[in-house]
């Protein structure tokens, strides 16, 4: 591959062709890497969820992030935020991960900030309260000097069993 060209999809929108690894660090051309998450994928609200936390059981958030990114832009608008903020939640873990504690911080108390509003409800049985405990202790651990968290050790459950 001609490195000093920019890798093009078939449409023509750049997109980077390099192989990444399970945080979504990308690669040298030619290595073994992760199979990358497509794109624009519609899904029921239910595989949403079933996909991002098999995503995120596996010690890739970043993969699960993309799985939110698309509900994001392809649900509802009163949905929206939801996805938004469990999208910034992956984020943040995948931050943690690769050891950017002020980043995986800063994303983890966004996320959890803009799911505030769904904490009552449990929108598609997502425990929504447990998610903003998890990120504000996550968050709090990362920035005290812990190091780099493990993705799948420290990955939350989106749907905790109903007491």
């Amino acid at each position: 591959m001609d490195e000093t060209r920019r890798d093009r999809d078939t449409e023509g929108r750049a997109r980077n062709a390099r192989p990444r690894d399970g945080l979504g660090r990308p690669l040298p051309y030619g290595a073994p890497g992760v199979e990358r998450q497509p794109e624009g994928v519609v899904r029921t609200p239910e595989e949403t969820v079933r996909e991002a936390q098999r995503l995120l059981d596996a010690g890739m958030p970043f993969h699960a992030h993309e799985v939110f990114e698309d509900a994001w832009k392809s649900g509802p608008v009163a949905e929206r935020e939801l996805w938004r903020g469990l999208a910034q939640l992956a984020v943040g873990l995948t931050h943690a991960a690769r050891g950017n504690a002020t980043g995986g911080a800063r994303l983890l108390r966004r996320g959890a900030a803009a799911l505030a509003e769904f904490a009552a409800i449990r929108p598609y049985g997502i425990g929504v309260d447990g998610l903003i405990g998890w990120a504000e202790e996550l968050a709090g651990r990362v920035v005290v000097g812990a190091g780099p968290v493990d993705a799948a050790a420290d990955a939350p459950c989106l749907r905790p069993p109903v007491r």
